[in-house]
């Protein structure tokens, strides 16, 4: 449905359920002026009795059925027609009582509200002019990620099934409004309208608790927008392996990248620390959290979340043993069967000797139980607790555990790494391969200049449209350094804070923290790591001619037209 005809539904709409009282009115209206026009008037110097047109009768009942004002016009009325304007003055009350009536229960029709709300969402999603994403489900996860990309500047459209979460977007303080719809995504009729085919969209987010629906919109958005990135939440394998056969690029399992995680973490503790300190929410301070000691551990709870779990440590060669209510299918492993929030089942699992516990149940209540039950039993415990509600935070962080996750801000970091930073997904893959003692030291070298506050990761491509006046340059054969645009366009003396982290090169000649020595060539893209300030002067630097040049030359150039002619500038070194 084109948003034309929308918009002559509910005007269709409105007709429908004012039909009854509009014609009730037009029928008092009809009668009242017939009446009037036949009711015999007082009797004139000539002794003929006067009667009122029909243009008259009109003008007095419309002012008087309107408003009840009374006066009779044009002469003073007899008896039977001021009986018959009795009779009219209660006809209309009693027709506009039963019209407003109608236009109150209107107004508070759902059907009417939904079509309203959807023309006017349609307007604001036609009127974007800027790139924006359309985000489906407003749960935990996508409230994360909208208030992540809105700190970014970016644009954001939303559709959730929950009306009451949709009244959430308008009470959150985001830097320009969000165009928010209650529909169901799986609708591909309403992906439309959310702007699946509009040119400014960016990329597309299915993030709703329902597996079923993600699956849903990753179809619709491979099968209309082909090119457009979609990133989908995937809580189960079989969901996952669909969402694949089709081609879906980005598919995210937080149980899954969980258990990377906890592998990376077993395996090159500093890398697993590097990785969390990139990818998390800006605005945020990272901890530095205990590396997990290898040994024995406990692992409560056997479903999605923990045979995840089991798979990260078989990986490490990591000993485990499970408790569960009922028996796992996986008898490689030993297990208990029982309740991990019992001391006794603890106890039975080996807890003493055990070096961490993990609660992976489902039950916020459960988990906490567990960790609190097991650090008493051995107060050297590494804690890791799976989260599944935002709303329990002060619980969790008033028992401090080593590890919390949350598969909500998991989707959320992965997501904004994906979109916001694409090239910081191969950097990630080519640390993880990189021996402990090299992520050591990197880690050390970022936080101690950056300190453990999350930083700005951006790329720059070098290409006409992001770096023109560096890409011109190269493009006449001038040679550029790496080391040569980390110089502040303010004063060419001082860095900028920033850090190079990768390069990135169409023939697949890639570099992790490359040589500052290193050549710049057309095509490539930078992963860079560093705040905000330095980000906007190296976009100034490569974007305007006169910057680069005062970075390249310690020479500023002049700039109006007679400086240019009387100051010829010193050629531009090789």
């Amino acid at each position: 449905m084109q948003p034309l005809a929308r918009h002559h539904s509910i005007f269709f709409l409105i007709m429908r359920r004012l039909r009854a009282p509009l014609v009730l009115l037009i029928v008092i209206m009809a009668i009242s002026v017939l009446g009037l026009t036949l009711a015999p008037g007082p009797v004139d110097e000539s002794g003929n009795v006067e009667r009122l047109s029909f243009f008259h009768a009109f003008y007095f009942m419309s002012y008087t059925a309107t408003t009840i004002g009374f006066g009779e016009i044009p002469y003073s009325f007899s008896d039977q027609q001021r009986l018959w304007a009795i009779l009219t003055i209660y006809m209309s009350v009693i027709g506009w009582a039963y019209t407003l009536g109608t236009v109150f229960s209107l107004l508070s029709d759902r059907n009417l509200q939904q079509a309203i709300n959807t023309q006017r969402f349609l307007r604001a999603v036609q009127r974007l002019r800027e790139p924006f994403y359309l985000v489906c489900g407003y749960g935990e996860t996508g409230r994360l990620i909208c208030e992540a990309l809105d700190q970014m500047r970016f644009r954001m459209v939303v559709l959730e099934l929950d009306e009451g979460r949709i009244g959430d977007t308008e009470l959150q303080n985001y830097h320009a409004d969000v165009p928010a719809l209650c529909a169901d995504a799986r609708n591909p009729e309403i992906l439309e309208y959310a702007g699946l085919r509009h040119p400014h969209c960016a990329g597309v987010l299915a993030l709703t608790n329902d597996d079923n629906a993600n699956l849903a919109i990753a179809i619709a958005a491979r099968l209309l927008a082909p090119r457009l990135p979609t990133l989908c939440r995937a809580e189960s394998r079989e969901t996952a392996a669909n969402m694949a056969s089709f081609g879906t690029r980005h598919i995210i399992n937080p149980f899954e990248k969980f258990s990377e995680y906890l592998a990376l973490a077993l395996h090159s503790p500093a890398a697993w620390q590097l990785l969390i300190w990139l990818t998390s929410l800006p605005g945020t301070t990272v901890e530095r959290h205990r590396d997990p000691p290898r040994g024995e551990w406990i692992l409560c709870g056997h479903g999605r979340f923990g045979r995840f779990v089991v798979e990260a440590m078989e990986q490490e060669a990591i000993p485990v043993t499970i408790i569960d209510k009922e028996a796992p299918q996986d008898f490689e492993h030993r297990w208990v069967q029982g309740d991990g929030t019992v001391a006794e089942t603890l106890l039975s699992a080996g807890i003493e000797p055990a070096a961490g516990v993990i609660g992976g149940t489902s039950s916020d209540v459960d988990n906490l139980s567990i960790a609190v039950t097991a650090r008493e039993l051995n107060p050297d415990l590494f804690v890791i607790l799976r989260q599944n509600q935002i709303a329990n935070n002060a619980l969790f962080d008033a028992f401090d555990a080593d590890v919390i996750m949350v598969p909500s801000k998991i989707i959320a970091h992965e997501c904004l790494a994906i979109l916001t930073t694409p090239l910081l997904v191969p950097f990630l893959n080519e640390m993880k391969s990189r021996e402990h003692e090299w992520c050591t030291d990197l880690v050390t070298r970022l936080t101690d200049r950056f300190g453990w506050d999350v930083p700005t990761v951006w790329s720059e491509r070098i290409n006409v449209s992001r770096a023109p006046a560096l890409y011109r340059r190269l493009m006449r054969g001038v040679e550029i350094r790496l080391f040569d645009i980390t110089l502040s366009p303010a004063n060419r003396d001082e860095r900028l804070e920033m850090q190079i982290l990768f390069l990135h090169r169409d023939d697949d000649h890639h570099l992790v923290m490359p040589d500052e020595r290193t050549k710049i060539r057309a095509g490539d893209e930078i992963l860079l790591v560093g705040n905000a300030s330095a980000r906007s002067q190296l976009d100034l630097t490569l974007s305007n001619e006169y910057a680069l040049h005062y970075v390249l030359t310690g020479i500023e150039l002049p700039r109006g037209w007679i400086w240019q002619r009387l100051f010829k500038p010193a050629p531009t070194p090789r």
